[in-house]
This record gives C-alpha cells, structure tokens and sequence, in this order.
C-alpha cells in the first residue's frame, strides 16, 4: 500500500461517505480533506459540514456549483442535441467531470496526495470520477473503498459506524427502497423493483413530476428564448442558466413533462434498469432542435446529427475531459453562432408541442421561396427537372444492369 498522507474525499455526510471517511483514516493513517459540492440536488448541504466536523475534519470544502455546472456542462452538452442510447439526457453523466475536476483542484490546493470517491465497483461513476482525474491530473493516486473493503452490505456499514461510533441520522418517514442521484438536470432511480425490467415503477416513486393523467387539463404556452444555441430567457425574462433550468424543472414537472424509463449498456459491461426526471432538459431538447431547424445551415445540422452519438457516449462512458470531446466541442459550438431566436412551446399531460419559431437576424427559413402560392420567380420549378434525372443517374443505370443481367 503506497503511503498516502492527505486524501480529498468526496462527501455527502451519508452513511457510505461517513463510513469511507473514518476507513480511510484507519486503513491509510493520513488526514482527509472533505469536498461537498451543491449541484442543485435539492437537499442542503450544510449538515455535512458539521458531520465533518463531528469526525474531526480540519478542511471542509462545501461549494454551491450550481451555475458552474449548467453553464459549462449542461448547456455545452445540449448545444449537441445529446441523448444516449436515443432516451437518456445523461443528467448523472454530466456532473461527474465537474467534480472530479474539484477534487483535483482541492488535491492541488490542499497539498494532498490522493482523492476518494463512493462510487460503487459495478457502475459507471467510477470510471467517469476516475478518468477525469487522470486526465487532469495524471500522477493522481486514487482510493476507491467500494473496490477494496469487505464492506458489502449496508447492514454491514452499520455496524462499522456502530463499531467507530459513527452517528448515522435516520431520515423520518418511511425509506425509499430505490437508489436515488439527483442534480439541477435530473433525478435518477435504480433497485428495488426497477431491477426486474418487467415491473412497473410504483407511482410514489416520482418526485419532481406529477402523473401526466392528473396534470392539468389546459396547455401551458412557455417562450424560451436563444442566444448562441443556449437559452438565456423565459417568457421574456432574463434569467441565470441555473435558474433558468430550475425554472423549466417546476413548469415542466406541474405538466407531467420529462419522465424516462430505460434499460441502458453500462460501460463496465452490464445492461442496467433505471427510471428518469428531467423535466427541464426535456423541454430544453425540444426546443433547441425547433430554433436550429430554421437557423442552422442543412449539412451543419446533419454533420452534428452525426456526431452526437460519438459526443453522447464520450460523456457516458467518462470521456468529458478527453481530447475527442473537446475536439468535437469546437465543432459543435461554432455551429451554435447562428442559433439565436425564440421558440413557443405547448406543455400538455407530459407532451412537449413546439408551436412556433422565430428569429430575427439568421433566420434561413425564407417564405418567398417556401410558400405554396405564387412566388413571384423566386424559385424556378423547372430547375428541379434536371436535378431529379442527375440523382436518378445511378438508380437508371443499375436498374438497367439488373434487367441485362436477367436475360
């Protein structure tokens, strides 16, 4: 075991991250230095300050990243249009490079020599954690407990804060049986009865979405407006990114917008069950593809049409921080210097309706030519005579072979 003198631990101030705490204090004899950061989660993030504190912590970080993470992650990534597998908006995915990327920093500040994380041997949030760091930091050491402890249960995690005298607080009400992750961009679900594919999610397991069938009987008309491909008001106002997204999140949740239910390929190997809330990004998706559907130049869509599934899995698969990413990044967002404008949207029961679309200085929708009344000679219909016969070339020519072939 190499020796280890300070280690930026990830933490929660849950059972398993207290837990790690104190294990690495007894396996490794080093000092810990504690990271917690509010990525719009929805619970506060103080009390891990004074969990950390309880246990003996010297330096706590606890930071509110929530516009960090919308501006540089979330929007970067729905510029491309992003969904993995054609239904996750990978809400999870994209909060891991964020966090490494502090833990490093953290590391760096603090003189540390390592950093820790939770995340389990059998997901995907150890790969992600994992090769941002060493991308960032390539001489990093990293201590993942899930994937050298004997601590396999969370009974048995009990019983070693019991042991240490570890205070767990239990959450009053009854306990959700499912895995849950939440941030700004969604709420995840796993386990329980989502690990048999066949089982459907019981109704009390949604948290930020109503039941499309008990959502209101009236459309909810929203205008989102763009800027560079990223969306900077609703209705008029002005708004931060992270409040902007917030804001999406509670208009889409009372209309039953943003709810997935998927049987996904895990990185490390295994198909894995999970059900979804992203209502916000939901909305975000619909309407950034409306306002590039008559801003953006034909073959630039369809070459990040492309893309996309490359750019989607880099972003899975923990690859935020790898040159491919970055590379087709450039691409993506020079595409998105035309793509201003504003979008109508209609909510409905869980339905996402785009009503209209409009922009006043790249707007490459031009009626003249589109209507079907005169046109005035904007658009010569005989011109389409020769077009045709040239892309029928080949289809001719192999017809004819075919028909030579069978005499």
């Amino acid at each position: 075991m190499t020796k280890v003198n300070k280690v930026v631990l990830a933490y929660s101030g849950g059972l398993d991250t207290s837990v790690i705490l104190k294990w690495l204090e007894e396996q490794y004899d080093c000092e810990i230095v504690t990271f917690t950061a509010d990525i719009g989660q929805g619970e506060e993030v103080e009390p891990a300050r004074r969990k950390a504190e309880s246990l003996g912590v010297k330096e706590i970080y606890i930071e509110d990243l929530t516009e960090d993470f919308v501006s540089h992650y979330v929007f970067p990534m729905f510029r491309a249009n992003t969904v993995y597998e054609g239904e996750y908006l990978l809400g999870t995915s994209i909060a891991r490079p964020l966090i490494a990327k502090r833990l490093v920093e953290i590391a760096i500040e603090t003189g540390a020599d390592a950093i820790s994380h939770g995340a389990t041997g059998k997901g995907n949030d150890q790969v992600r954690f994992e090769l941002g760091a060493y991308a960032l930091k390539p001489d990093i050491q990293i201590i993942a407990p899930w994937r050298e402890w004997n601590l396999s249960s969370r009974q048995t995690l009990l019983d070693y804060a019991a042991k240490h005298n570890i205070a767990i607080e239990q959450k009053q009400g009854k306990k959700s049986p499912y895995s849950m992750d939440a941030n700004l961009l969604h709420i995840s679900y796993e386990g329980g009865v989502l690990e048999d594919p066949w089982s459907s999610p019981e109704d009390d397991m949604w948290r930020w979405t109503c039941s499309p069938e008990k959502a209101p009987d009236k459309p909810v008309s929203i205008e989102i407006e763009f800027n560079k491909g990223d969306p900077v008001a609703i209705d008029g106002k002005p708004l931060s990114p992270a409040t902007l997204l917030a804001e999406l999140n509670r208009i889409g949740g009372e209309n039953g917008v943003g709810r997935a239910d998927i049987v996904e390929n895990r990185y490390v190997g295994m198909k894995s069950r999970g059900c979804y809330e992203t209502p916000g990004g939901t909305i975000l998706l619909k309407a950034h593809r409306a306002i590039e559907s008559i801003t953006l130049d034909r073959e630039v869509g369809k070459l990040k049409d492309e893309l996309m599934p490359k750019y989607a899995a880099s972003i899975y698969n923990g690859y935020w921080w790898s040159p491919e990413r970055r590379m087709m990044q450039q691409m993506i967002d020079a595409s998105q210097e035309p793509v201003n404008g504003s979008v109508r949207l209609a909510l409905y029961k869980g339905n996402v309706m785009v009503c209209g679309r409009k922009s006043e200085s790249d707007n490459l929708f031009d009626e003249a030519i589109a209507t079907f009344e005169d046109d005035e000679g904007a658009y010569n219909q005989k011109d389409a005579e020769g077009f045709i016969k040239l892309n029928a070339l080949r289809l001719r020519i192999a017809d004819r072979e075919r028909s030579s072939g069978d005499n």
